[in-house]
């Protein structure tokens, strides 16, 4: 995930691109960016995310270098069905960053829905692949 050579947000590309983001949502796993470690940085705009936590198969967060953000991925089992959830924090200091934030937040909505439905889609298309029963041995 993240702006090329990453693999996207997943979202509305074109809007994502709007904001000078280099967005391109691949189809496909991009095996060289699957074993991330804590530390690990990628840019969003002006924002430079990094890895604050990574517990694999359970949990990633990020951290806005500037601390004033944090962005939050967790994977809750459900017998033989996984949740996905995602979850944004931002300190917001100024009258008018509270203010930016109205109308932030629906247009964040649907990004991130659009983003829950592009990961679910891909997964469930992953985990249907020949391939990835046989690598994992799971059916």
């Amino acid at each position: 995930m993240g702006p090329s050579p990453r693999g996207g947000a997943y979202t509305y590309d074109w809007i994502e691109n709007l904001l000078g983001l280099n967005m391109h949502s691949s189809d496909r796993v991009l095996h060289g960016y699957q074993q991330p470690r804590i530390g690990d940085t990628i840019a969003l705009g002006a924002n430079t995310m990094r890895i604050e936590r990574l517990e694999p198969n359970h949990n990633l967060a990020w951290r806005s270098t500037d601390g004033k953000w944090v962005w939050a991925f967790v994977l809750i089992q459900h017998g033989a069905q996984t949740r996905l959830i995602s979850r944004n924090r931002f300190r917001l200091t100024s009258a008018l960053g509270r203010l930016g934030m109205l109308g932030m937040e629906p247009a964040s909505l649907l990004m991130e829905r659009k983003m829950l439905l592009g990961i679910k889609q891909r997964a469930e298309r992953l985990a249907r692949a020949p391939a990835y029963f046989a690598l994992t041995g799971q059916r």
